[in-house]
């Protein structure tokens, strides 16, 4: 079955069917009909209500198989016990989408009628979307088939949002700061259609080049990552994705029906795939705006222009948290502007013109900028004074943001009284939005620098080593995991696992008895690893199943019996298949490379700093597999502890292209192991550079019979 649907027929419907609708105005039936009249839509609208009669000047259908022409979309507005019926007079009067608004499905528990009414519409051709929103709107025909706000400005930003009542409060927001939208559509509980199907129409849509996402939970996470992935350059997606915490998770989940899954995968494969995730709906917003209506920024010189000398610091610190690289060559800049500065004024960027700054010397410093090629961005900042000109201020600024816009990105921020607000309005009126926090002027900079970095990082990423593993030989020991109905692989299997990757471990074998550890021990070497080995004991160390760094062959004996003795008596009941003797490794950094079974996204690898402190730390990296050679470098250098692995105080770097070859192999691994539930290598010991990182320790687990993510 091809991923790919044809909407057409949703977004640019000939004719739309409203199912449920009524003559009272307080009924949601009404507000989508009238939406739908006072909005402008062209094509054939057909009420339908079981009482036939007329609503807004228009003949009502009593059934929609009733309607003589075609109907291309029908918005479902009854309640949830009837609504399977409409689908089926739906099926019989070929209608090709369906929107069901009603709630009382999967999100309050009753999964088994909405499954029933999808599989029934998908048997017969018919796509759902919702149930549980607030509808769709459609610019490129003038369709608002929503029971929103009935007033949407038409534009290039276009909305997806999981929840209804937040989709609507968006659109008013959007009216009110006269932003304007290509689409909104709210996808509820995604039982058929979801995000991944509406981005592939969006992606090729001549009108829209920024898609705002707000998600609670996915679904289909593969499927989104496929889609996010062949989003063209020009095409920006900025998500607000809830669940962060674990309080929001289970509200998200109770809300749409939906699991949040882990915070931290979601981040990596956010940067993995080049979406901006934003904290809040005012940066994403404000996100959305600079990516719609700005150019592209092509350098890394950005240059602050402001009259205040400390909001250009505030200023100066918030491009440094978001991101955005500042111009630091003052020569140049004290050549470009100092015509327009007084003698105490400073060049260094900050651009401080001074508080005696008019419009006058604001219009010339920009209009230097503009010409300057070596600036690549502005920051146009004001600080009401004396000598403030509002009329002035207000054309200056509409005139340079209009002409900004054809070269470079400007983002004006001003700060002060009644008529600084007075201005901030009027110039939104004419297109050109200005901030009144410098945080959000630079934050939105930084949106634009995060996606012209990812873009850069992709043109300019080089081919993927083939990585090639023993595929048949892995699943022949997996099988014999299951032959003995064991999830768990013991430690001899799973570093022969390790080896048929492709990765380097410590010398070891499997001791039956204390004379075989002994002689293991002797045949080694020194100093010497002794492990318990039982998959009823997860975390050996607890358990007082690790003796390090053993010398000889009396501590050898003594390790041997206390790792017997202690095991025992804190896990009476496990089964001990023996004693692992290893060579103990030389120290290196420990760092921790994993893989697991993301509930939402599937297989995903892991990555950070190692050793016991790793879950309380929680320094790691995610990213979906397959991965690239991209993807693995970025994962090692978005660890904090990334410094270390440079080397620290004389120390030299460490051997981070080991580390790289042991991501994708591992990556490989849970891409074409699809039995493989986790596996946690820890400590992946790594050395200096050219000397390689070891598997020091590895466990692997298989999937639940049944199981399937």
């Amino acid at each position: 079955m091809s991923d790919k649907v044809d909407l057409k027929a949703l977004f640019e419907p000939k004719s739309v069917a409203v199912v449920g609708a009524s003559s009272n105005p307080v009924k949601i039936g009404h507000k989508v009909l009238s939406n739908i009249l006072a909005g402008g839509y062209r094509g054939e609208v057909y009420p339908v209500n079981p009482k036939g009669g007329e609503i807004l000047g228009l003949k009502v259908y009593k059934r929609v198989v009733e309607i003589e022409g075609a109907v291309d979309l029908a918005v479902v507005v009854v309640p949830a016990p009837v609504v399977f019926d409409v689908v089926q007079d739906c099926v019989a009067a070929k209608v090709k989408f369906l929107i069901i608004i009603t709630s009382g499905f999967s999100e309050v528990g009753n999964r088994r009628e909405e499954k029933k009414i999808v599989d029934f519409a998908r048997k017969h051709g018919m796509r759902v979307l919702g149930p549980n929103v607030f509808g769709m709107y459609s610019a490129k025909v003038s369709l608002n088939a929503s029971f929103g706000p009935s007033k949407i400005l038409p534009g290039k930003i276009a909305i997806i949002t999981q929840s209804g009542a937040l989709g609507g409060a968006m659109v008013g927001r959007s009216v009110v700061d006269r932003i304007g939208l290509s689409a909104i559509i709210s996808v509820g509980n995604k039982s058929d259609l979801d995000e991944a199907d509406l981005l592939q129409y969006l992606k090729e849509d001549e009108q829209t080049r920024v898609v705002l996402m707000y998600i609670e939970g996915i679904k289909n996470g593969g499927k989104l990552i496929k889609t996010l992935k062949s989003m063209p350059e020009d095409k920006h997606v900025v998500v607000v994705k809830s669940g962060r915490s674990k309080r929001g998770a289970l509200a998200a989940a109770s809300h749409t029906g939906s699991l949040a899954g882990s915070d931290n995968v979601f981040n990596g494969i956010a940067e993995q795939c080049g979406i901006l995730r934003a904290e809040s709906v005012d940066d994403a917003f404000n996100w959305a705006r600079v990516l719609s209506e700005l150019p592209t920024v092509e350098g890394d010189n950005t240059v602050i222009i402001t009259n205040g000398g400390g909001l250009g610091v505030m200023c100066a610190d918030a491009c440094e948290k978001y991101g955005v690289p500042l111009m630091d060559d003052s020569v140049f800049l004290q050549r470009v502007f100092k015509d327009v500065m007084p003698e105490f004024g400073s060049a260094r960027n900050p651009i401080d013109l001074t508080g005696e700054a008019g419009v006058e010397e604001y219009k010339v410093s920009l209009k230097k900028a503009l010409k300057a090629k070596e600036i690549n961005a502005v920051l146009a900042l004001y600080c009401e004074t004396g000598v403030f000109d509002p009329e002035g201020m207000s054309d200056m600024v509409i005139d340079m943001g209009q002409v900004y816009k054809k070269s470079k990105p400007i983002l004006f921020s001003m700060l002060g009284g009644e008529k600084v607000e007075e201005i901030i309005d009027e110039t939104r009126k004419k297109g050109v939005h200005v901030f009144d926090d410098v945080y959000d002027a630079a934050s939105a900079l930084g949106a634009l620098y995060g996606r012209k970095r990812f873009v850069d990082e992709i043109k300019h990423s080089v081919e993927t080593p083939d990585v090639r593993i023993d595929v048949v030989s892995i699943k022949r020991i997996i099988s014999k995991a299951r032959s003995e109905d064991r999830r768990f692989l013991m430690p001899d299997e799973a570093k022969e696992i390790m080896k048929l990757v492709g990765l380097t471990l410590p010398r070891w074998r499997i001791a039956r008895s204390l004379d075989e550890a002994v002689s293991f021990a002797e045949e080694i070497g020194y100093p010497a690893v002794l492990k318990i080995v039982s998959e009823d004991i997860i975390h050996k160390t607890d358990a007082g199943g690790v003796a390090l760094d053993l010398e000889n062959k009396n501590e050898v004996i003594d390790a041997y019996q206390a790792i017997m003795k202690s095991c025992r008596t804190k896990f009476p009941k496990a089964r001990i298949r023996g004693i692992e003797v290893c060579e103990m490794v030389p120290k290196g950094v420990e760092t921790i490379v994993g893989g697991t079974l993301d509930p939402s996204f599937g297989p995903v690898v892991m990555f950070g700093l190692g050793g016991i402190y790793v879950e309380t730390l929680k320094d790691v990296t995610f990213r979906a597999v397959p991965l690239t050679l991209n993807d693995a470098k970025k994962m090692v250098r978005g660890i904090n502890a990334y410094p270390i692995l440079l080397g620290v105080r004389g120390e030299k770097q460490k051997d981070i292209k080991g580390i790289v070859d042991v991501l994708l192999r591992v990556g490989k691994l849970m891409e074409k192991i699809e039995d493989v539930s986790d596996i946690e290598i820890n400590p992946l010991m790594v050395y200096e550079y050219g000397e390689g990182v070891k598997v020091v320790d590895v466990r692997i687990l298989l999937k639940q019979k049944g199981e399937n993510v």
